[in-house]
Parts: C-alpha cells; structure tokens; sequence
C-alpha cells in the first residue's frame, strides 16, 4: 500500500484500484471482507472490491460485481465504535453498509470477433438442455447456507436479549438501592445523625458490556444477498416454465 501512494505521489501512470475476491453462492458479506476494503478504501479512496462467483459464471451468466463500504460505515469504522448506541447513532443498517458500483466490460472488436467466430463453432447439442430445471442444485444449496445464517441471526438476537434483561435487571438493582439509602437517610436524619457519604454508583454496579452489533449486521447483510440470489435464481426458472409451457402448446 506504501508503495503504491508513492507510485502516485511520484505522478506515475499507474492506479491502484482495490482488489478482488472469488466466492461461492454470493457468500461474500464477512469481517474479513470489512477490514481488507476498510483499509484499502480509507488508504486509496477510489478503491473497490471486485467480487467473482465462478460456480454462477459457470452456468452461463458472468457473476462479477464491485463494491464500496458508504460513507456512513467508513465513519464507523473509523471510531472503531460498534456498540448498538454507536450503530444507530450513525444510522447504519444493513441495507447502508455496501454500495454497488457499476461494472461496464468492453472489448476489442478483435475479440468480439473471435467471440462471434466461437459461438458459430459451438453448437448446442439440444436445445431443450437449456429450458432444464434439475440441471443444477444452486437452489438448494442457497436455501442451505440461508437456514446456516438464519440460526447464526437467531443465537445472536438471544444474546441481544440476554443483555438487555440483565441491564434492566441491574437498573432495578440500581434503583432498590437507592430507595433503602434515601430511606436510611431519613432515619438518620431524625435521630440528628449525618447522612451517609455519597458513592459511586458506576464502581457498584458495573453496567454489562453490550454485545457488539457489527456481526449481526454482517448476518443480516448476507441473508439480503442470499434472498437476492434466490429471487433471481426462481426469476430464471419461472420464465423457464413458461417458456416450455408454451412450447408445449405449440408441439400440440
């Protein structure tokens, strides 16, 4: 990274603009991801995650798209502060995390030509292969890693509540607390005795430490894109139905 700022400080024609990561069914949305475009975004602005799904491209349909962390999450990121006071401060949800940047591939005319040239060579060997609906089980094997990160949502939301029911519990602690030294207070008051010397209430009732939300937000983030993936997914294979339907009724 040091080396490419100097490269530019130095004016030479060379930019530096992120990098790129391979994945399977969409499953991209991870800390590790975070902290690597974090560093490259707040090093180099311009900087992008490309990110390939070489299983979809596979199948026929080019899975490449670039990101951006928004500016609200580069700010968070930056106070190093994910507690759940600090996350709605800023306003970040999980819809506010990643911005898409839009990708436009073009080629040379030579290779559209030889591109031409190859798809005359390749013929389908049957045409109804492309109408298939058990051809693959990306389906399936979306909908399981959704189930894998629905479970991981739902223990995290048990810690959420976890804390939230023993800082109430402790709130009324607090506050039972209180009440007998305001009652003792006014016992000591009438027997003409001083009153007793203020405490910290921080030293005796250390709050719980919050559970840090930027996890779940990483969860939420990948259940939106495997929901994304499969709504496209059964887009495809609708239009397919119909599309044989009305062969069918064609043939007949």
């Amino acid at each position: 990274m040091e080396m490419m700022r100097s490269l530019r400080h130095v004016n030479i024609d060379h930019l530096h603009v992120g990098w790129y990561q391979s994945t399977y069914y969409g499953s991209f949305v991870t800390r590790a991801l975070l902290d690597s475009q974090f560093s490259y975004q707040h090093a180099i602005e311009e900087s992008v995650v490309l990110i390939y799904d070489p299983i979809k491209t596979a199948q026929g349909s080019l899975s490449l798209k670039a990101y951006r962390l928004t500016p609200k999450l580069m700010e968070v990121c930056k106070e190093k502060d994910f507690s759940p006071e600090a996350l709605k401060k800023a306003n970040v949800a999980f819809e506010h995390m990643f911005e898409e940047v839009p990708i436009i591939i073009k080629n040379s005319y030579l290779i559209n030509v030889m591109l031409w040239e190859l798809e005359k060579k390749s013929a389908v060997a049957d045409k109804h292969e492309l109408l298939s609906l058990a051809g693959s089980n990306h389906l399936g094997k979306t909908l399981q890693l959704l189930m894998d990160r629905v479970d991981e949502m739902s223990q995290d939301i048990v810690k959420y509540n976890t804390y939230l029911r023993n800082t109430s519990k402790q709130q009324q602690q607090k506050h039972q607390y209180q009440q007998r030294r305001q009652q003792e207070n006014l016992q000591r008051q009438s027997r003409g005795e001083p009153p007793l010397p203020e405490e910290d209430m921080s030293k005796l009732f250390k709050p719980p430490q919050p559970p840090a939300r930027m996890d779940s937000l990483l969860i939420a983030g990948q259940i939106n894109t495997y929901c994304q993936n499969i709504k496209e997914f059964t887009a495809q294979n609708l239009g397919k139905l119909f599309m044989a339907e009305a062969l069918q009724e064609h043939n007949n």
